[in-house]
């Protein structure tokens, strides 16, 4: 088999790659332990070699995945006869979330002490993706409280079932056994969906008071939202923010939100940035719809020079206003935003935005970031990770880093 890989094939790449990443943290979690059953337990870089080349090669499914493993050369070649499945796989791409996490740091903090990023100029922008949940999985407070006594209810009723009947065959206790952890997992759901719908509620008070019926979650994926996508429909979704590096167009910061605003999003990430990598960018470009008085003083007051479009520059200068003169309700901070705007200079330096951060949004999406098949936000920001890593692993090769 190895004979038959190509000594150049992106496989081999990746394997290198893999293995001069420490990854500790995952052998700690399936090490050996005396005194204790058990069995020899699937290689972490067996793992993670599997899932960046399916992620490079845009495939985001386990079952997929675990496909290839029987019949494509390239993952045979990595599994070298070892035995993977579905669920394994699966398990394993949302359940490191803090050490890819760590792993993304560790990453750029060693390019930055050897001086091939800087973070002097960063562009940060909002990639709304699709979420695991069907815009008719919304429901209101009353008909998620029906839902949940019903849920109860069947619990209850499988739960008596399985104690009356003692001498089922084994065949029938499996089958009892999935229908009661079905049952647990959709009563799980709904909970969580009114846990989430009280949130929304007093999110839409806020908004316009006496609204708060209105409001509405998914029992499929309690915290994804309904967010106006790329063409105008409403779906549900995630707000996936990526932080990206002006110089090697290499990611530097990973958050996903479920909000559909990016308004109130640039200083906590500029935050993380700092804190991850105890140094501030000098020059921080966003779009409009990142541009809020409260953020812009924020990010300025911590040390970063912001460059953005002014929200209704046209139509302010069409009745002739000054879209760049100060306002009433702006702070020192945003006066002087709005006065270096107006200059050439910081007008040259934003026009660069696009081939910052829209090309590593791009990307991700050439590789298959348009769903996610994860529910929740812990998971599903696991999942953006891992696409930010790859993405970064396929920077390093035009930059001779691999």
């Amino acid at each position: 088999m190895d004979q038959l890989l190509p000594d150049d094939h992106r496989a081999r790449i990746v394997w290198q790659f893999v293995e001069t990443l420490d990854l500790a943290p995952l052998y700690e979690r399936i090490r050996a332990v005396e005194g204790e059953a058990g069995r020899d337990a699937v290689d972490a870089r067996l793992l993670m070699a599997l899932w960046l080349l399916a992620t490079i090669e845009g495939v985001g499914s386990a079952r997929q995945l675990d496909r290839l493993c029987e019949r494509d050369l390239a993952y045979m070649w990595i599994c070298g006869e070892v035995g993977v499945n579905y669920h394994l796989m699966s398990d394993f791409r949302t359940g490191h979330g803090e050490f890819l996490d760590e792993l993304l740091t560790d990453t750029i903090a060693t390019l930055i002490h050897q001086e091939v990023i800087t973070l002097e100029t960063v562009a940060q922008d909002g990639m709304r993706v699709r979420a695991s949940a069907g815009s008719g999985s919304f429901r209101r407070r009353k008909t998620l409280e029906e839902c949940r006594e019903e849920a109860a209810r069947q619990v209850q009723v499988l739960k008596e079932e399985r104690q009356n009947d003692a001498a089922n065959d084994q065949s029938n206790k499996r089958q009892e056994a999935a229908q009661k952890r079905a049952a647990e997992e959709r009563l799980e759901r709904v909970e969580e969906a009114l846990k989430n719908l009280k949130e929304l509620e007093q999110q839409k008070e806020k908004k316009e008071k006496g609204s708060a019926e209105k409001a509405r979650c998914s029992m499929t994926d309690p915290e994804a939202r309904n967010m106006k996508m790329g063409d105008g429909g409403f779906r549900p979704a995630y707000n996936v923010q990526f932080v990206t590096d002006g110089d090697t167009r290499m990611i530097v910061s990973v958050d996903v939100i479920n909000n559909g605003s990016d308004g109130g999003q640039m200083s906590p990430m500029q935050e993380d940035v700092v804190n991850r990598y105890d140094k501030t960018p000098e020059n921080y470009l966003v779009d409009g719809g990142f541009v809020t008085i409260d953020d812009i003083t924020k990010v300025e007051q911590a040390k970063s020079q912001v460059f953005a479009p002014m929200t209704y520059a046209e139509r302010i200068e069409k009745h002739g206003g000054d879209p760049y003169a100060r306002r009433a309700k702006d702070t020192d901070e945003m006066a002087a935003f709005r006065e270096r705007m107006r200059g050439d200079e910081a007008k040259a330096l934003y026009k660069q935005r696009p081939s910052i951060a829209e090309f590593s949004n791009a990307e991700c999406r050439n590789r298959g970031l348009h769903q996610f098949r994860v529910r929740g936000l812990e998971k599903v920001k696991t999942v953006a990770l891992w696409y930010a890593i790859t993405f970064n692993f396929m920077r390093m090769q035009p930059l001779g880093l691999v």
